[in-house]
């Protein structure tokens, strides 16, 4: 379930703080949801792979860890990803 090339970079333009920016927190964030995302759909037609469930609670616990991070660094940029996500806090 690796994000297509294409896909990766149209959400590190879309979140990226400035040029050649593709490690902030935001842009992570970003690139996990995508990928969480993608694996949902996955779990969809394969509910027994236990295996891929594991990464999955992996990337959820990342993309938390993050989200608490830039909560503590920048209230307005977490509040800025998490309305662009559409996630819920």
């Amino acid at each position: 379930m690796v994000l297509v090339k294409d896909k990766k970079t149209q959400i590190v333009q879309e979140f990226k703080v400035h040029a050649k920016d593709t490690g902030s927190p935001a842009v992570q964030v970003a690139l996990l949801t995508g990928r969480i995302n993608d694996l949902n759909e996955h779990f969809k037609d394969h509910k027994k792979d236990h295996h891929s469930r594991r990464g999955l609670l992996l990337m959820i616990g990342k993309r938390r860890r993050l989200l608490a991070y830039l909560k503590k660094t920048d209230q307005k940029k977490y509040e800025e990803t998490l309305s662009k996500l559409g996630l819920r806090k």
